[in-house]
C-alpha cells in the first residue's frame, strides 16, 4: 500500500505516543502532511503541531480557527484511559470528539474521510442504546448529571467502556450525515495494544484483562492499526461508510462465537 495518502492534509489528534503517534508515522511516510494535536508536546512525524486540550470547549474553537482549510482527513485518535475521572474521560473521549468533529466540517475537503478510533471495549454497545440515545443532549456543562442519571462512573472501568459505546454508535448514526459533500466517517476497534496506557487497562479492568491476554496469541502494536487507518483515509475506500474494523487479532469474533454457542 504505497503513497494512497500522497498529497493529503490529515489531522491526527493524539499524535504524541501510542497509536496516534505511530499513525502520524505512517502518513507522513506515505506522503501526507501530517498536523498533529495533543496536549503532549511532540514534533515528531508532523508538518505542524498544535498543543490542545480536547476536553475543553474554548480550547477545541481556538484550534478549530487556528488549523488551515482543505483538510483531506481527520483521525480521532485522542481519548484517556479508564483510570481517569469519568467527567474528564468522557469530556475527551465523547463530547470533545464530537464537538471538534462538528467544528472541523466547514474546514474539511470534500470527499474527506473521518475515521474514529474506538476499542473492543466499545464491542456491547447494542445494550447501552438508551444511555447512548441519551448522550445526544451530553455537553461540557452536563457530564457530571449525565454520568449520575446513567451510571456511567469509573467502576469497572464503565465509563472508558461507555465512551467507546458512544462512538462506534456516533459512527454508524452519522454514515449519510455529509454525504452530499462526499465527507465519510468510519471507525476502527483495536483490542488491547502494547501502548503506554496499556498498563491502566489492566489495571483497572483486572482478571477480565488478564483473561483477554490469555485469549489472544499476543497484545497488538501501533504498526498493527496505523495502516488500517491510511487505508480508510485513501481514495479506496469512498464507498465505506458508518463502518466499523475490528483491529484486535480475533477478539470480537471470539466474543461473538462464545455468545452464540459457535
Amino acid at each position: 500500500m504505497r503513497n494512497l495518502v500522497q498529497g493529503k492534509r490529515i489531522i491526527v489528534t493524539g499524535s504524541s505516543s501510542g497509536i496516534g503517534w505511530e499513525t502520524a508515522k505512517f502518513l507522513t511516510d506515505q506522503g501526507a502532511e501530517v498536523l498533529g494535536v495533543d496536549l503532549t508536546k511532540n514534533f515528531d512525524h508532523v508538518e505542524e503541531f498544535y498543543r490542545a486540550d480536547l476536553g475543553d470547549r474554548r480550547t477545541i474553537e481556538a484550534l478549530v480557527d487556528a488549523l488551515p482549510n482543505d483538510i483531506d482527513g481527520l483521525v480521532n485518535n485522542a481519548g484517556l484511559p479508564p483510570t481517569r475521572p469519568a467527567e474528564q474521560l468522557l469530556a475527551v473521549n465523547v463530547v470533545g470528539l464530537k464537538y471538534f468533529t462538528h467544528q472541523l466540517i466547514p474546514k474539511l475537503s470534500d470527499n474527506a474521510s473521518i475515521v474514529n478510533v474506538a476499542s473492543l471495549a466499545g464491542h456491547g454497545w447494542s445494550q447501552s442504546v438508551d444511555a447512548i440515545k441519551a448522550s445526544d443532549d451530553l455537553d461540557f456543562d452536563n457530564i457530571g448529571a449525565f454520568i449520575d442519571r446513567w451510571k456511567v462512573g469509573n467502576d469497572d472501568g464503565r465509563s472508558y467502556f461507555f465512551s467507546k459505546e458512544v462512538i462506534l454508535a456516533w459512527t454508524l448514526r452519522n454514515r449519510w450525515t455529509w454525504r452530499d459533500r462526499g465527507i465519510r466517517m468510519n471507525v476502527i476497534s483495536p483490542g488491547p495494544v502494547e501502548t503506554p496506557i496499556l498498563k491502566d487497562f489492566l489495571e483497572t479492568l483486572g482478571a477480565r484483562a488478564e483473561e483477554d491476554r490469555k485469549t489472544m496469541d499476543r497484545a497488538g502494536t501501533p504498526a498493527d492499526i496505523a495502516p488500517v487507518i491510511a487505508f480508510l483515509l485513501s481514495d479506496l475506500t469512498h464507498w465505506i461508510r458508518g463502518s466499523n474494523i475490528p483491529t484486535d487479532g480475533g477478539m470480537s469474533s471470539n466474543l461473538l462465537c462464545k455468545a452464540h454457542g459457535f
